[in-house]
């Protein structure tokens, strides 16, 4: 498979700097709360609404890692359960404040806004598999969360756009849109194993990867995919190429990063625009 030489970027440590943790972390939708669990004993397992969290060593103590879902609304405290190697237990809550997203009205054809009706199982279908995809937990985890843009091109579009089409509001932009012709090489953002591999109404032709403990990358709206399931990719391996497959209106790369099933910013881990 060929490779694609692209800056690597900075580590977690670089990402989320380690400051004094308040009593009560607080974070925003669509971002990473880090929560600090100590520096005794084996790594402790957290999880939050049932879903295991990234638990990984930031020097010399443990440190969880919680994607807050974009639906999470501001002034909750979302709980999460952590599990000590000693058979402790604790709960610990994460406050959501506010995040303002920009907003996008639109107007197109009434066959572009809805699906016909003979397409909406296989929806449903496709939304349930890739719900289950999403929930993969791998226990060996990434070496370092610094990831490499996918693809060169300009971010068309950010991450948490709220969408209003036809009047009716639509869920909000889970990932980040990189404008790039059809054809340009797409390399995987870090070292992966290939989970899932297909052809989606709205996505097109998807690939996503695991990285390990929660962290997944998804690759979508591909003209080609160059990895198969159950395949290994090396950080910056060719993994597809842009295209306009599925329900969009013109080529691009449609990449999102998970943490607990949950869609993060990716911008979070990326620090520059370009390779």
């Amino acid at each position: 498979m060929r490779r694609r030489s692209l800056l690597m970027l900075p580590a977690l440590l670089l990402a989320f700097p380690a400051l004094p943790a308040p009593d009560v972390p607080t974070e925003a939708p669509g971002r990473v709360a880090r929560l600090r669990l100590g520096s005794a004993g084996p790594a402790p397992q957290a999880t939050l609404d049932g879903r295991r969290l990234m638990v990984r060593r930031e020097r010399s103590e443990w440190v969880a890692l919680a994607g807050i879902p974009l639906s999470a609304k501001a002034g909750t405290k979302l709980k999460v359960d952590v599990l000590y190697g000693n058979g402790q237990r604790e709960v610990h809550p994460v406050a959501v404040i506010a995040k303002k997203y920009a907003t996008q009205h639109l107007t197109v054809a009434p066959d572009q806004a809805e699906l016909p009706p003979e397409q909406v199982a296989l929806y449903q279908r496709q939304r349930e598999h890739l719900a289950q995809v999403l929930r993969t937990f791998s226990e060996a985890g990434p070496a370092n969360l610094g990831l490499l843009q996918p693809v060169e091109g300009r971010r068309s579009g950010t991450f948490g756009l709220r969408r209003v089409i036809n009047g009716n509001a639509r869920s909000p932009h889970n990932g980040m849109d990189i404008a790039a012709p059809i054809g340009t090489p797409v390399a995987a953002a870090i070292a992966g194993r290939v989970i899932d591999a297909g052809d989606y109404l709205f996505l097109g032709n998807t690939l996503i990867l695991d990285h390990g403990q929660g962290l997944l990358t998804l690759y979508a709206h591909l003209n080609a995919i160059h990895a198969a399931p159950g395949e290994s990719v090396a950080a910056g391996a060719t993994i597809g190429e842009v295209g306009m497959t599925g329900r969009v209106t013109g080529p691009h790369l449609h990449f999102s990063v998970y943490l607990n099933a949950v869609a993060v910013d990716p911008a979070i881990f990326l620090s520059r625009r370009g390779p």
